[in-house]
């Protein structure tokens, strides 16, 4: 549940007249109180508004009028004594020739922090926006034309831009005072009318804690296989005048790192990347060790970020769980696993009921097809899938057009291999092909190699994700890098570049347990420009470990009846009689075939005639079966006959995960 509050205090009016004043919404002061409730007890943010709408002469904006040694300025008056927390300021101004502006806010210290430069205007013309610290895009790019005319409504101004500079010079300043905006045109020719400005200052609260959290890594380039620390402490600065309670810090840790303990103040749950800090007074800090092993491969970059995501009172300059790196209450941690970059070695892959191979020299694949289905020997017809939200291309070198078999990008191998390949050219750095493999049933492991995962300089940096699937339950595998590349969990990532028949690119997965689906995720890191180049990896053979079936047997008994207690509390003596439950189970992942339990029956017990159930469970073994090996009971998948000496259950077929169970009664003689 959450609930807002809004208190709007209209203070007085101004403007050049009358009707701009009404058009404009011409209000010198609106102080805005909002408070959120969601879980958390927090106070209200205020956040106080300010326009100055008198208007310039038409055309008074020129390099004649407001040169840069003399500048335009318009001004605010802010009375009340209160701290800020943040300042954004929007401007209303039609202009010939945009990037000839420069702007500048000054405060009432002083400080003057530059708004724009003119820069990436393109010839533009206009301002109708927000400088903002907060907003995504650089005014640099605020390079469309844009409407500003003395009836143009604002606020809401049309776009939101971060500064030449930080806005955040202004924080934690006394607000009170006469605020200044300046402008000036830099150069002839063009010109242009101011229409309106307005400063927003959010006000810091009455009551807060101002938190922060700084960190450190032991290591900034530790070997692989190596054990390392990160430390962090949160801090409640001495000015606040509020006790934080019930603090927390998410730090969960990165792929690249294997957690082993944690030392320090308050508890820190592994799993979920919690740390439970506590209570803070004013002036009072909390640490914490976590002590982890590098798991990712020489070269590889491994960031950990932490964030305070929990308080009992508001932050003056921050908010917990953001995700914001522009505030102070997070860190980010960056080691480089040093060490000569080898190729790994892949792990063995164990397969008790041997391999079955999928080899791509043995097939083939129409050139531009975006899926196929091929046999897998007696497993049954895999099949092959890839969805891409960019380009395929067409490259006679490689085959033709894409997805495409190919032997020029292949692994090193000699005599040179076929794979699959797919060169494509993706739009965005987030852009993903996607390879899906589906099984026809669920193999014990699996192994197969990647071509060419490697790094162009401003063209593509290789991102290799690989996830198996089990039922639709996630399996991971290991990875194994090779010299273009380095790994940080599933994931393979080019750093470095790999020619088409070289091995330095090449990537092992391998799967040590059961999967009925592979899929391979393939685009981009950070390293690659915001519209990658074209690019292409290659999906070598692959080997699956045959199903294996893992049967178990167990047998439970228990007394029916008794000639003298009947089957109250019956006991096993002469004329009692006594139930067998036989249950065998697969375990595996392979199915296995005609089955055959027996089970004699000891020498001082008899048969009891036509007592022959079965079903999966003991507890639902209701089938009958008769005495015999013949008859239609034994063409069903389940048959079961007796001789006055053994028990015999047949079973045609046991799938994974099954269980059958036989249920018999027998007389103590």
């Amino acid at each position: 549940m959450s609930w807002l509050l809004v208190l709007i205090l209209l203070v007085s009016v101004t403007g050049a007249s009358a009707v701009a004043q009404m058009h404009r919404h011409a209000i010198a002061a609106v102080i805005v109180l909002v408070a959120i409730a969601s879980g958390n007890p927090a106070n209200a943010q205020v956040i106080r508004t300010y326009n100055n709408s008198t208007d310039s002469a038409t055309n008074a904006i020129n390099d004649t009028s407001a040169p840069c040694n003399n500048r335009f300025t318009r001004t605010f008056s802010v009375t009340g004594s209160f701290s800020v927390a943040d300042v954004n300021v929007g401007i209303l101004a039609a202009h010939t020739y945009r990037g000839d502006l420069v702007m500048y806010l000054v405060s009432p210290s002083g400080t003057r922090i530059q708004l724009t430069a003119g820069s990436g205007s393109n010839g533009a013309a206009n301002f109708n926006a927000v400088f903002d610290d907060e907003a995504s895009s650089s005014i640099s790019n605020y390079t469309a034309g844009d409407t500003a005319t003395p009836t143009t409504l604002v606020p809401p101004y049309n776009g939101s831009y971060r500064p030449a500079s930080a806005l955040s010079g202004f924080d934690g300043q006394t607000a009170a005072g006469t605020w200044t905006l300046e402008i000036c045109d830099q150069y002839a020719q063009d010109s242009g009318t101011f229409y309106q400005a307005t400063l927003f200052i959010a006000e810091n609260p009455t009551n807060y804690a101002d938190l922060s959290l700084a960190g450190s890594v032991s290591s900034a380039s530790p070997s692989v296989g190596a054990t390392i620390s990160y430390s962090l402490t949160v801090n409640n600065s001495s000015a606040s005048n509020q006790t934080a309670l019930a603090v927390q810090v998410s730090d969960v840790l990165p792929a690249g790192v294997s957690f082993v303990a944690a030392s320090g103040t308050g508890t820190y749950n592994s799993t979920t990347g919690t740390w439970s800090v506590g209570n803070l007074a004013p002036g009072q800090s909390a640490s914490i060790t976590l002590t982890v092993v590098v798991t990712a491969s020489a070269g590889a970059t491994v960031a950990n970020y932490a964030e305070i995501i929990a308080s009992s009172v508001a932050d003056v300059d921050s908010t917990p769980g953001n995700n914001s790196t522009s505030e102070d209450d997070n860190a980010t941690l960056n080691f480089t696993v040093g060490g000569t970059r080898v190729a790994g070695t892949a792990p063995v892959l164990s397969c008790p009921a041997g391999t079955t191979l999928f080899d791509w020299d043995a097939v083939s694949w129409s050139a531009g097809a975006t899926s196929a289905t091929y046999s897998l020997g007696s497993l049954g017809t895999v099949g092959f899938s890839i969805t891409n939200p960019g380009t395929y291309l067409s490259n006679s070198t490689y085959g033709g057009q894409s997805p495409t078999r190919q032997n020029v990008v292949n692994g090193g191998y000699s005599p040179a291999q076929y794979s699959l390949m797919q060169l494509v050219n993706l739009t965005s750095q987030n852009d993903v092909v996607t390879t899906t493999i589906s099984l026809p049933v669920a193999v014990s492991g699996a192994q197969f190699r990647i071509f060419d995962v490697d790094y162009a300089n401003g063209q593509f940096a290789d991102k290799v994700t690989i996830i198996g699937k089990l039922n639709g339950a996630t399996v991971l595998p290991v990875v194994t890098n090779g010299v273009t590349n380095y790994v940080i969990g599933n994931s393979a990532y080019g750093d470095s570049t790999s020619a088409d028949g070289s091995a330095n690119g090449n990537i092992v997965v391998t799967f040590s347990s059961a999967i009925d689906t592979v899929i391979v995720s393939y685009g981009n890191h950070a390293l690659a420009p915001a519209d990658p180049g074209q690019q292409a990896i290659a999906i070598h053979d692959l080997a699956f470990c045959n199903p294996t079936t893992v049967l178990s047997v167990s047998k439970i008994s228990s007394v029916i009846s008794d000639p003298v207690n009947g089957t109250s509390n019956p006991r096993a003596i002469p004329g009692a009689v006594i139930e067998y439950c036989i249950l065998i189970s697969n375990s595996g992942n392979g199915t296995a075939n005609t089955v055959v339990a027996t089970d004699p029956l000891p020498g001082n017990l008899t048969y009891l005639a036509n007592s022959m159930m079965s079903g999966t469970t003991c507890s639902g073994a209701t089938t009958a079966e008769d005495d015999n090996s013949t008859g239609a009971d034994e063409s069903d998948p389940v048959g079961a006959s007796v001789t006055s000496s053994s028990f015999t259950g047949l079973v045609s077929t046991i799938a994974p995960g099954v269980s059958v169970a036989f249920k018999l009664r027998a007389t103590v003689q």
